[in-house]
């Protein structure tokens, strides 16, 4: 996805997310925002997009579907230096935090991030902090995004993701079978 306007070097965004519904609404709202942006779908395509043109900026996921974002981070790094990568994640925790900087990311945000905080991510001066964000999502929200993801990756099978999320089996089906609370 590219604008109609001569590409700006100043201004190339990469997203590697293989959540395509979310990498094209980021990309468009990226797009209005003056960034020259490229989409790619797995750490291959952008590893790939990143060899043909290595970006001035890069929203990479941690995890695509065919392995490690910070392969991605990396690349991007080793070819241009400069770049200011930030990685997104639903699966935040420390040591990948820590693992994304030390490739060259320079921010780490939590899915769901929206155009706003990734702009302001990618523009953001290295020597403030952040402003927080303006609606975090709640503690509740974040255990039933952690809970949600776990069962995902467990094959939607209940009593494997309770053994691994040390609770009841029975706990783990009350809250499977309630909505996601709000925030």
């Amino acid at each position: 996805m590219s604008s109609n306007s001569a590409p700006s070097q100043e201004r190339s965004l990469l997203i590697c997310d293989d959540d395509e519904r979310f990498a094209t609404r980021l990309a468009t709202a990226m797009e209005r925002r003056d960034f020259d942006v490229r989409l790619a779908f797995s750490v291959a395509d952008g590893i790939a997009e990143v060899r043909r043109s290595a970006p001035q900026f890069a929203v990479v996921d941690l995890r695509l579907g065919d392995g490690s974002g910070l392969d991605v981070v990396q690349a991007v790094h080793d070819a241009r230096a400069d770049a200011r990568v930030i990685v997104l994640t639903g699966y935040g925790n420390i040591a990948t935090a820590v693992a994304a900087v030390k490739v060259g990311a320079v921010d780490y945000l939590p899915k769901p991030a929206d155009a706003d905080q990734v702009e302001s991510a990618l523009l953001s001066d290295d020597e403030l902090l952040p402003p927080p964000p303006e609606n975090p999502m709640s503690a509740d929200r974040v255990r039933w995004e952690h809970i949600q993801r776990v069962y995902e990756q467990c094959g939607n099978n209940v009593s494997e993701t309770a053994r691994r999320l040390r609770m009841h089996r029975r706990t783990l089906q009350r809250i499977l079978a309630k909505y996601a609370p709000r925030g």
